[in-house]
């Protein structure tokens, strides 16, 4: 009987001692987890070549086409039931505009290193921001983060915008609709919403990079329109 008594207590321990590792390895999971996401990731730009600045100095300075929603920044407005943010999380910055001659607050989160890929890519390329959003919210988006750095002046809206030399602009934007017709310009991008660990646009930086030496981006990107079918 006693035999049995302890046998059943040792049964018990390991299976406490079982449940009490596995929830500290999964503490610790998440700890190395949060430090993964939340650590500085850099780019660094080093000093070109003699041949890569004669190369550079033979093609055009080329444009880079940004999309906002779901590609740099997302934001919720007053009145949404079911934000995609998590409760409590709180903007990068808050747009109060206008709309229909009501007041409407835009709620505004930035993609992770977002003002770090803009400060990167416009030493490389002329930024124009092309939204669909209404001119009123995208021009106060667009200003926002350009933060009086003057590399997002150029901004245009679906209505007011078509495309002629292609072989210098690229575009990048969450959603293929938007260059349905130009897909051989196109860089696919992930929708964001709120993963802090994102770090697709810092991802893009060694093509983007590249992309500004060749004389078409069009022999480059046509040749990743299969990436396009698995956003």
């Amino acid at each position: 009987m006693m035999w049995t008594q302890c046998l059943l207590g040792l049964r018990t321990f390991v299976a406490f001692a079982a449940k009490l590792w596995s929830f500290f390895i999964y503490l610790l999971r998440r700890q190395i987890r949060m430090v993964i996401q939340y650590q500085t990731v850099r780019y660094d730009i080093l000093p070109l070549s003699p041949v890569s600045r004669n190369r550079l100095a033979q093609v055009k300075w080329k444009i880079l086409v940004l999309d906002l929603d779901e590609t740099l920044i997302h934001s919720h407005h007053d009145g949404v039931l079911r934000p995609t943010v998590r409760p409590g999380t709180p903007p990068d910055f808050i747009l109060k505009v206008v709309m229909d001659k009501h007041p409407v607050r835009f709620f505004v989160h930035k993609k992770p290193r977002v003002d770090f890929f803009l400060e990167v890519v416009s030493q490389w390329y002329e930024l124009v921001v092309f939204t669909a959003s209404m001119e009123i919210y995208g021009s106060a988006v667009a200003g926002k983060l350009d933060n009086s750095r003057s590399i997002l002046k150029r901004r245009y809206y679906r209505q007011r915008c078509t495309l002629d030399d292609l072989s210098g602009i690229v575009i990048l934007d969450n959603s293929p609709g938007a260059y349905r017709s130009h897909p051989d310009n196109a860089i696919p991008i992930k929708s964001w919403f709120s993963d802090p660990s994102d770090i697709a646009l810092l991802n893009l930086l060694p093509m983007l990079d590249a992309l500004r030496f060749t004389a078409d981006v069009r022999s480059m990107l046509s040749r990743n329109l299969h990436q396009h079918r698995l956003w």
